[in-house]
């Protein structure tokens, strides 16, 4: 092979993008476009609603959020609800990780049996919609084993976002350079202490930003579990407009909660994403 002559290389930098195509990726004008979205569904749903005659009632919803009696301060019904939500996401996304990491091993194993394992269950999961999921876990599985709404409405989320998970985990692992794996079996490692002490803490980093999109993923798909009326947030939201008819302010605050509570975790995870970046 031919040696390659430093001289004829052409090292000018790479051309900066246009003024215009630089605004256009600034935050700001992100924010913006955001924001104007934002006003156009918002003011399109006043004119929708207004047409139809509806008559806004947004000063009934602050005492669903809190109200204030001789007793002192108590909570409403959407926080209670909000609670449900964050602890129901919460206990099935630590049980898909447990999932997923065990389906991502097995695949990742020399086993035959242990892949064969695996992909059945990948197949089987991604090509069932999560309706019939919980259906299935709630009025088939849930009455053999004695399994509550709740119960059945964890393991669901759990085994559904378990199999997107396993991919993560997977993908991360993978991602590790086989110079990290051959060091660490030249030095005597076991292979559960190549993974506990070389890969899994090198692809935390890498499977950050995913995890996080699947939790944001998972806390949005809890709503399903509304239809065997589990008391989470979307739950007590239908309960107030039953009550109260007020499907355009409940819905609207109902979506302000959720998309708040998301916001607030993805921000929270970039932080630590760029406070525990590691240059390569």
């Amino acid at each position: 092979m031919a040696a390659v002559d430093p001289a004829t290389l052409d090292f000018r930098p790479a051309r900066p993008l246009p003024a215009h195509q630089r605004l256009l990726n600034s935050t700001p004008v992100a924010i913006l476009l955001y924001v104007l979205v934002m006003y156009l569904i918002i003011r399109g749903s006043y004119i929708g609603a207004e047409r139809m005659g509806y008559n806004w009632q947004w000063y009934q919803i602050p005492r669903y959020f809190y109200t204030l009696t001789d007793d002192g301060f108590r909570w409403g019904e959407i926080p209670r609800g909000l609670m449900v939500t964050i602890y129901l996401s919460g206990l099935s996304f630590l049980l898909s990780v447990g999932i997923g990491l065990v389906v991502a091993l097995l695949r990742l194993s020399d086993l035959i049996v242990g892949r064969g394992v695996s992909i059945v269950f990948l197949e089987l999961i991604r090509n069932i919609p999560l309706l019939v999921l919980l259906y299935l876990f709630y009025y088939v599985l849930g009455p053999i084993f004695g399994w509550s709404r709740f119960t059945a409405s964890v393991l669901t989320l759990a085994v559904f976002h378990g199999a997107l998970v396993s991919e993560i985990l997977r993908a991360g692992i993978n991602a590790v350079p086989v110079g990290q794996w051959e060091a660490a079996k030249s030095i005597g490692m076991s292979g559960y202490q190549t993974y506990r002490y070389i890969v899994l803490p090198q692809s935390i980093r890498i499977m950050l930003p995913p995890m996080t999109g699947e939790f944001v993923h998972l806390i949005k798909s809890s709503a399903i579990v509304s239809v065997i009326a589990v008391a989470e947030l979307t739950t007590i939201g239908r309960n107030i407009i039953s009550h109260t008819f007020m499907s355009f302010e409940v819905w609207f605050t109902v979506a302000a909660v959720y998309m708040v509570l998301t916001l607030t975790l993805s921000i929270g995870v970039t932080y630590l994403e760029r406070k525990y970046a590691v240059d390569r």
